[in-house]
């Protein structure tokens, strides 16, 4: 057994269930000790020679993760017992019933009746639960009377390593006797005097990032990053630099060349004016609308005091405009130009963005989004409106915005999450409709590392297409779940005159506790006018489209499905040098997915040079830049990626591939029954996705996490696709 599996044993309870023994124990319950989706079921001591857990499987949905309206994760139980006795041979009970209830045991719900063998025990939405299984008298009982044989707690609940470290820390100790000291002879590279910048100098100095209510671990509050602070536009009055402007729209014919450039904007935002990014000014940057196999000319000038270079995500255009420094160019140099070709083969919503130093450049302000226009006007249902939201968020404290790491990223845990929502660059967008009008959102999140789950205040959705195209089938869906760089396409129906909010509602952690809370973040107000539509989309949008086009176009690949995985890679972190407070708190409650940065000391205290995201090829053992793939063009190329739980700090990845197109075949063996093509998915913690990737463009290409500070540690990687 590894040391982490170690870990997880003095941590939680050991499993005595045997995949092998019981051979119909799915890939998420290898290994129940350390798995995101596995819970062991635990016998009463008279009933050892039970063997059996249980599979938490995330139900089919069209997001890569499956949440109510509300955050919660949904997850279909099925109970998976061997070696069970006959109800009877414990008294006069004839069947066996599970049950979840709530951690405190005040809510409780009868899942279904357990047999030996499989048995599913339905849908089930908590973030934190236990099942018992009791004997009861008859199957049909309606509550929980009989005697408990077997229980367990949702992965969810393990216990937190720091918990048993907290007790000989005291808040308010001096750090010459804070038992979390460092010993070193070299003493602490996180001391607070590493960095920090004296006010007087008009330089910008490290401060204490904002907690969002949330405990520090003792100790640290002297702690700073092992980096210098960063902030642009230090020295010159912000006054002296032009305000930004709101985004325009270009609608560029074939053949047309765009200017664009980067340069320093003013910026107000709840009350407090700074210096950021922008591309031509603008807040976004300009909304690029072209025609679906459009070509057009991009002369870009980079006015910044830094290096920089524009990525067009999502395009399947030609290798040398892929805007990657070290790959496809060289970086664009404060002052230089360079000039890319567009190419826009498929309809839908992209995006562009720097890649250099993503986790500044992008989050002040660098990113616009590309509407491609379908050649086809029917290929999507009617709709009144369009329009083109850009989700961000952007962390700020009383003295302005957030510094970043000047030498290297910080957040290099889980990613820099921002306590100001932006939507289209603005903290208070206001939308109005007519009462009855069908409004088509173009979703787009630019996030460093947050995750959303948008909803518009009941208002009835319904989904149609994601990152490059169409689903084969609209579905209906309470909430979309977008990871950062993904793009999701819903149809609403405003129907109820007044003010409808969007919303990001989410369960978030509180890492300290192991707990979690309810959040929801408003975005944007939909003023719904009691003036009704001027034409009446209703009846259309009530059907929900069945594709033949999208199923035509793959058609050629479902013979590829249920091939062999070709290549893998396993998702996981390295770590060196971290203050042992923050060491303390790595392992802490299991989520696959994260919607909050649930430690924020420990987080903005860890950089790239401790920290190190890890692509890792298992066949191999290389990592990151050293894994070496070569494909040719024409190529379909299964691939596996492993997320795994038993990393120091398991967390979820939006994992990107660029310059090509791919289909998400399964997530922990549960076939997607709804396909659509994608450029990014999210791999939860824990989870194993397999993708089917179409190489249809030559060159060298990246795949990389796009949260913007895991990439900035190295978690990326570049394959070859030779010309045949």
């Amino acid at each position: 057994m590894s040391a982490r599996s170690l870990l997880y044993v003095a941590l939680a309870i050991a499993s005595q269930a045997s995949p092998a023994q019981l051979d119909v124990a799915s890939r998420a319950c290898e290994d129940p000790v350390v798995s995101l989706y596995c819970a062991e079921l635990v016998p009463i001591p008279s009933l050892r020679q039970v063997q059996a857990h249980l599979e938490l499987v995330p139900p089919p949905t069209a997001f890569g993760g499956a949440v109510t309206v509300d955050g919660v994760p949904r997850y279909q139980l099925m109970a998976v017992v061997r070696d069970l006795p006959s109800p009877n041979s414990l008294g006069q009970y004839s069947a066996y019933v599970a049950w979840a209830t709530s951690l405190s045991l005040d809510q409780e719900t009868k899942l279904g009746e357990v047999r030996g063998g499989r048995s599913s025990l339905g849908e089930l939405a908590m973030t934190q639960f236990r099942v018992f299984v009791t004997a009861e008298s008859s199957p049909a009982v309606a509550r929980r009377t009989g005697p408990i044989v077997l229980r367990a707690t949702s992965p969810s609940v393990r216990r937190l390593a720091h918990r048993d470290l907290l007790s000989p820390a005291t808040p308010g100790v001096p750090r010459e006797q804070d038992p979390f000291r460092s010993a070193s002879p070299g003493g602490d590279p996180h001391d607070a005097a590493h960095g920090a910048v004296p006010a007087a100098s008009g330089r910008t100095e490290w401060r204490m990032p904002p907690m969002s209510g949330l405990p520090m671990m003792p100790g640290m509050s002297a702690l700073r990053p092992t980096v210098s602070p960063y902030l642009p536009g230090a020295g010159p009055d912000p006054g002296g630099i032009a305000a930004a402007q709101p985004r325009q729209v270009m609608t560029l014919a074939p053949g047309a060349v765009l200017d664009l450039d980067a340069r320093l904007v003013r910026r107000t935002i709840r009350g407090r004016t700074f210096v950021m990014f922008g591309f031509n000014g603008q807040y976004p940057g300009p909304l690029i609308n072209v025609a679906q196999r459009s070509t057009i000319t991009v002369r870009f000038t980079n006015h910044l005091d830094m290096p920089t270079s524009v990525h067009w995500h999502g395009l399947r255009l030609d290798n040398r405009s892929d805007g990657v420094p070290g790959v496809t160019q060289d970086p664009v140099a404060p002052g230089a130009t360079f000039v890319y070709s567009l190419t826009f083969p498929d309809a839908g919503i992209y995006w562009y963005h720097p890649h250099v130093r993503e986790e500044i450049q992008q989050d002040l302000g660098l990113y616009g989004n590309i509407l491609v226009a379908p050649s086809d006007r029917g290929y999507y249902g009617p709709a009144n409106r369009e329009e083109m939201l850009i989700l961000d968020d952007f962390l700020l404290d009383d003295a302005g915005p957030f510094p970043y790491g000047r030498e290297a990223p910080t957040h290099a845990l889980m990613g820099r999450f921002g306590n100001v929502f932006l939507v289209n660059g603005e903290p208070d967008l206001e939308i109005s409709v007519d009462r009855g009008d069908v409004v088509r959102f173009y979703l787009t999140n630019v996030s460093s590392a947050r995750l959303y789950n948008i909803s518009f205040g009941g208002a009835r959705m319904k989904v149609i297409g994601s990152d490059v195209g169409k689903f084969e089938r609209e579905a209906w869906v309470t909430s979309v779940v977008l990871a950062p760089a993904e793009r999701y396409i819903v149809d609403v129906q405003f129907i109820t005159p007044g003010t409808t909010t969007m919303v990001n509602a989410v369960q978030s952690l509180n890492h300290m506790a192991g707990s979690f809370f309810a959040e929801r973040h408003p975005l944007a107000r939909i003023r719904v006018n009691t003036r009704n539509t001027s034409r009446d989309y209703s009846a259309s949008f009530a059907t929900l489209r069945q594709n033949a086009d999208v199923a035509a176009g793959l058609a050629p690949y479902r013979a590829a499905f249920s091939r062999p995985v070709d290549r893998e890679l396993h998702l996981t972190l390295r770590t060196r040098n971290l203050p042992p407070q923050v060491s303390a708190m790595l392992q802490g409650a299991a989520v696959p997915l994260d919607w909050n940065d649930g430690m924020p000391m420990e987080n903005w205290l860890t950089t790239a040079r401790e920290v190190a995201w890890i692509l890792r090829e298992p066949s191999t053992g290389r990592e990151n830049m050293d894994v070496a793939w070569r494909f040719t063009a024409g190529d379909l190329v299964r691939i596996r990626f492993f997320n795994d739980p038993a990393a120091p700090h398991p967390m979820s990845h939006p994992i990107h591939i660029h310059g090509q197109r791919f289909l998400v075949l399964r997530r922990n063996d549960v076939e997607t029954t709804n396909l659509v093509w994608k450029d990014t998915t999210i791999v939860g913690a824990g989870e194993t996705v397999d993708v089917l990737v179409e190489l249809s463009n030559p060159g060298r290409w990246m795949i990389h996490c796009h949260v913007a500070e895991h990439l900035g540690t190295g978690m990326m990687t570049v394959f070859q696709v030779d010309r045949k």
